[in-house]
């Protein structure tokens, strides 16, 4: 079996200069060997990251709790409810989610249908065996589908999975006064950052037109993301929505936060083992590869698709005020010392309450 180096050494021999949402791709979702595809198991103690599902049920049951009221609205709608998650990873969340139901909400339980966006047939399987109680509840789609998803009344959400998308690597040339593409290219058995030059017009907008005073005090080589394919699922997310709720839950920044001259290297980074570092070509295939959020680009593409924003706010801030309805008319189950300990991981601004934000989008 080939290893995304070897593939990617091909692509290089046979193109030049990969640009690096191509060598993103193929380090991470290559067929049988990208990183997303050999690795079940890095996420928690003893992977490469934590999310906030790795820190117990409690992330799902909440959000499960939130969910229940959003459906409870949506029932009477004339095709019935369903939920949609994208970047379900091993089927952990979903059986969270689907469990606390089950439990708490059988009537509703009965009544919806658990759809999993996923286009890797081995994810799919990790999935199923994860699930295979829920087995009547849950179907299985690898992409977007009008044909397969049509009238779509309910809750189409996602965590941590728009990070994960490719994304475009631009550079600032100061001297020039104009941008370039970072690309990767080979030197001896070592992948190397070099530079695509190409007509400035083919840049996105979102940094051509930044203001000239910025741009002014850019140090050379300033970088930044941009990550069309994020926009590009997020849009077609939003244009299946009928009557619903839009959400994601990831970490990331404000356009006006990405793009600050302090900023110089972007947010890009690889983690293995907990520990994030900057060599994002070594170890292919074998380590995370992430990028922040760009939120108000992720908004902007909603909105232009007719949703309309209901909430951007800091994970701590969206759990709590679930924890807050829930207490109010005490209709969210047992809680005990081990839920208390889990609360204070999700929402505490060291741990994970501050980093993730959530986008919460309707119509």
């Amino acid at each position: 079996m080939k290893t995304p180096a070897e593939i990617i050494r091909r692509e290089i021999g046979e193109r030049g200069v990969l640009p690096f949402a191509r060598f993103m791709e193929l380090a991470l979702y290559a067929p049988d060997c990208g990183y997303y595809e050999m690795e079940s198991g890095n996420v928690g103690k003893r992977g490469d990251f934590y999310t906030s599902v790795s820190v117990g049920n409690l992330f799902g049951e909440l959000l499960a709790f939130q969910f229940a009221k959003w459906l409870e609205e949506l029932r009477n709608a004339e095709c019935g409810v369903q939920i949609i998650e994208a970047g379900a990873h091993d089927g952990k969340l979903a059986g969270n989610i689907l469990n606390w139901l089950q439990l708490n909400r059988p009537k509703l339980f009965t009544q919806i249908e658990y759809c999993i966006i996923e286009p890797s047939p081995r994810r799919q399987e990790w999935q199923c065996e994860t699930l295979k109680q829920f087995a009547p509840r849950v179907r299985w789609l690898s992409r977007f589908d009008g044909s397969a998803v049509q009238r779509f009344n309910g809750i189409i959400f996602s965590n941590e999975l728009l990070d994960a998308f490719p994304v475009q690597r631009f550079g600032w040339d100061a001297k020039n006064k104009k941008w370039f593409e970072w690309g990767v290219a080979i030197e001896g058995e070592k992948f190397i950052w070099a530079k695509i030059q190409k007509p400035q017009s083919d840049f996105p907008s979102a940094i051509c037109r930044l203001p000239s005073s910025l741009l002014d005090v850019l140090p050379d080589d300033y970088t930044v993301e941009i990550s069309p394919a994020a926009e590009s699922w997020w849009r077609e997310a939003a244009n299946i929505l009928e009557n619903g709720k839009l959400l994601t839950i990831d970490y990331g920044l404000t356009a006006d936060e990405l793009i600050s001259p302090a900023r110089t290297n972007g947010t890009l980074r690889a983690y293995s083992r907990h520990h994030a570092n900057d060599d994002i070509l070594a170890n292919v295939g074998e380590q995370d590869l992430t990028a922040h959020v760009n939120f108000s680009a992720i908004r902007k593409t909603g909105e232009d698709a007719g949703l309309i924003t209901e909430e951007f706010c800091p994970q701590a801030k969206f759990l709590t005020e679930i924890l807050a309805r829930a207490a109010k008319n005490n209709s969210f189950g047992r809680w005990d010392s081990s839920d208390t300990r889990q609360f204070q991981t999700l929402t505490h601004p060291e741990h994970l309450g501050r980093a993730f934000r959530v986008l919460v989008q309707s119509r």
